[in-house]
């Protein structure tokens, strides 16, 4: 029993190693990388004895401290996360603050005697309200969700699911946000410019291609980060340790 014991433990120590030369091409980028390692590490853990967990080896460190220890070189993970999130942080709280101003002065002005905007009846004004309050909402939500990623502590199980799902929830709903404001940009033109559809309809065209260009640049970015959190187990279907 202590000599089976014994190669748990060697393998589980092994297990925890960093080997950059035999997966740095199988995920694309330190953060996607540093989140296989970690979905290695629990893979493992689960599958050998609880008492191997604590186990040191030679050189006295226990799994966990072995897999600290060897992964410090995926700090670039941390550095990408910290460095698109700060970006995204500021997009979104632009757009926050220009749906915020868009609320309060409505176009067309409000009538003296009410208070009540002039255009309150039109369909296109509706459209305009539900964008700039789609818009309002969906980038203080993007910008929380940044917010989370840039004050986590980054420790090796944010890495697992925490990180990548304020990441992915965070740029869909910049992406909604964009799309929203250019909505909300349309409608106002429609309402301003009541009858003057040769200048309406291209500014819409126009509006479309930077909704467009950020949706395809991040698109695959969104995929690759659902497939490396929510893609299949590593060791395939769970086993239990001893069997």
């Amino acid at each position: 029993m202590g000599a089976k014991l014994s190669v748990y433990n060697n393998i589980l120590h092994l297990a925890m190693m960093f080997e950059p030369s035999a997966r740095r091409n199988s995920v694309p980028g330190a953060a996607f990388l540093m989140q296989r390692e970690v979905q290695w590490y629990k893979e493992v853990e689960s599958i050998v004895h609880p008492s191997i967990l604590e186990r040191k080896n030679s050189n006295g460190k226990r799994p966990r401290e072995l897999f600290i220890a060897s992964h410090k070189e995926l700090v670039k993970g941390e550095k990408w996360m910290k460095g698109t999130a700060s970006s995204c942080t500021v997009v979104a709280a632009l757009i926050v603050t220009i749906m915020f101003a868009a609320t309060i002065t409505v176009p067309g002005g409000n009538k003296h005697y009410s208070g009540f905007p002039i255009f309150l009846n039109e369909k296109v004004f509706m459209l305009f309200i539900i964008s700039d309050a789609l818009s309002l909402l969906s980038s203080s939500t993007s910008l929380l969700m940044f917010l989370g990623i840039l004050t986590s502590c980054y420790a090796e199980e944010d890495f697992l699911r925490s990180l990548s799902i304020k990441m992915m929830i965070g740029l869909s709903t910049l992406i909604l946000s964009i799309a929203t404001a250019m909505i909300t940009l349309c409608a106002s033109l429609f309402i301003i410019l009541q009858g003057k559809s040769w200048v309406v309809i291209p500014v819409i065209c126009l509006a479309s291609v930077p909704i467009t260009l950020f949706a395809w640049m991040q698109f695959h970015l969104l995929i690759d980060m659902a497939i490396s959190t929510y893609g299949s187990r590593i060791l395939g279907k769970k086993v239990k340790y001893g069997l």
